[in-house]
This record gives C-alpha cells, sequence and structure tokens, in this order.
C-alpha cells in the first residue's frame, strides 16, 4: 500500500534485509495497489482508506510524468505532451473523480482502458493523481483571527498529493535490463548507494534490487519498486543508507534485479561489482 503523505515518496535502503521501499512517513490515506498495468480490454480498482480520524476529501485526475536520467518523474504539461503520452491520457477511464472518505471506510476507484483499433504497438502510461481538496471551513478561524489595521492576514493550506503509474500494454511487449557500474557517494541528505540500470526493448522493467556480499547469505540492502520507463535507455539509482552501511558496501558485492514478487520474482539481472 502507498500512504498519503505532502509531496511525494522516494526510495530508502536499510540494513539487514528490511525492504526499502516507496515510504510514506505520515498522513491518512492508504492507496493500493501502487502501480496499475492494464493490457487488455478488462479494467481493475484501485482502493482508498482513510485511516485518519475526520472526513476527508480528494480529488482524483491523471497526468502526464517523464523519467529522468537521474530517476526522477518530471511533470508535462498536457499541451506538451507526445502523441503516446496524448493517447495514454485518452485511453484511461476511471470513476469517480472525487471523493469524501469517512473515517476507515475503504472506496474503490474503477480503472478502466478502451485502446482504439489501430493504436500502435507500445506501452503507452499516465499517472493518476490522488490530491487532497483543503478544508476552507478549518482555515476560516485562523484567518478571522488577525486584528483589523495589522496587515493582510494569509493562511498557507498545505496541499497534498501523490501519484501511481497506469500503463497500458498494447501488443507482444518486451524488455531486459543491466546493472553497470556501482558507487558509494554523497548526497547533501548523506552517503547513498548508486548504480546504473540499463533498459532494453520496448516497455517498462520494475522490480527489487538485492544487495549482497559473497558468500553471505543475509543481504546488505534491499530496495523495492525500481523501474526504468521507456523514456530512457538508462538510469541512475541512488538509495539513501546510513553511514555505517556506506562503509559495509564498499568492496566486492553481487548486486540482483528481480521482478516485482507478486509476478513471480524472477531475476531480471544480477552482477559483481567492485564498489567503491
Amino acid at each position: 500500500m502507498l500512504r498519503f503523505v505532502k509531496g511525494f515518496g522516494l526510495f530508502t535502503a536499510v540494513a539487514l534485509g528490511v525492504a526499502a521501499a516507496p515510504v510514506h512517513a505520515a498522513g491518512d490515506l492508504l492507496v493500493a495497489p501502487t502501480r496499475v498495468i492494464l493490457d487488455g480490454s478488462r479494467g481493475t480498482e484501485v482502493v482508498l482508506n482513510n485511516i485518519g480520524s475526520e472526513p476527508a476529501t480528494y480529488r482524483i485526475s491523471l497526468e502526464i510524468k517523464r523519467m529522468t536520467a537521474e530517476g526522477g518523474l518530471d511533470e508535462i504539461a498536457e499541451d506538451e505532451a507526445n502523441p503516446a503520452e496524448r493517447a495514454a491520457l485518452d485511453m484511461i477511464a476511471f470513476s469517480p473523480r472525487r471523493v469524501t472518505l469517512p473515517p476507515n471506510q475503504p472506496q474503490v476507484i474503477r480503472v478502466g482502458v478502451r485502446v482504439p483499433e489501430g493504436t500502435p504497438q507500445g506501452e503507452y502510461r499516465a499517472h493518476m493523481l490522488f490530491r487532497a481538496v483543503p478544508d476552507a471551513a478549518a482555515a476560516a478561524p485562523a484567518a478571522a483571527a488577525k486584528p483589523a489595521g495589522e496587515g493582510v492576514s494569509i493562511a498557507l493550506t498545505p496541499i497534498y498529493g501523490i501519484t501511481i503509474p497506469v500503463i497500458v500494454r498494447v501488443g507482444d511487449l518486451g524488455a531486459e535490463a543491466s546493472i553497470g557500474e556501482a558507487w558509494v557517494g554523497e548526497t547533501p541528505d548523506g552517503p547513498a548507494f548508486n548504480f546504473d540500470l540499463a533498459r532494453t526493448g520496448n516497455r517498462s522493467v520494475y522490480g527489487d534490487i538485492e544487495v549482497t556480499r559473497p558468500g553471505v547469505a543475509e543481504p546488505l540492502l534491499v530496495a523495492r519498486g525500481i523501474a526504468v520507463y521507456p523514456e530512457v535507455a538508462k538510469r541512475n539509482v541512488s538509495l539513501r543508507v546510513p553511514g555505517e552501511l556506506a562503509a559495509k558496501l564498499k568492496g566486492p558485492v553481487r548486486i540482483r534485479y528481480t521482478e516485482d514478487r507478486e509476478i513471480g520474482g524472477g531475476t531480471i539481472d544480477e552482477a559483481e561489482r567492485i564498489v567503491k
């Protein structure tokens, strides 16, 4: 499940086999699944659940995002979308588009696909955005409390949003991935384990990373949900790690990239690297 917070999730890395995944540290909305694949005329469902103590309203929409070589996702304005991206927006249908969730009451969002005849073979992707609708009534008392004659009062209300990819696959598609060089580097937020991940084929790849020391069964690091989308041939994967783990990751390691466990967990690629 995805947990709804301010901003978007990121990958964290931890030691001794505890999984690192897109993690959301706070918030009141759970979303499952975190990734939707549609490969025919049959639709699916996304389930929302408000785990807070108050009712909350969310607006649901589709947007276009493109992966960068650094693994980020840039939001693309609809008038700047390419033909495949516009086709994704047209093919994907969902309902409802706005929900108010009482506490601890799940809500199903129905997701369907309409693939026009003659659509070229390929992978089409949009991202479903769940955005909180601010409670206007809650901000009113704060604004009213400002004494007259003391200037303009501005109430800032944070708006929370999260996206999940919705992927439509048309035709017989395939992809492979290969693990490149690996290293430990510094980021503004601390040390990170880095490696290059290349993709070939006509669809995305998605899976989990496990890093082990040769001859030791217990993994040093596990990261869930690593994707390379078709718009990039290669991306850098950067996983933040504690300082003590960064030191342990240097030297000889084996990196294994496997399919999502829900579809079998088969090996996509594995490589032995000397990490500096």
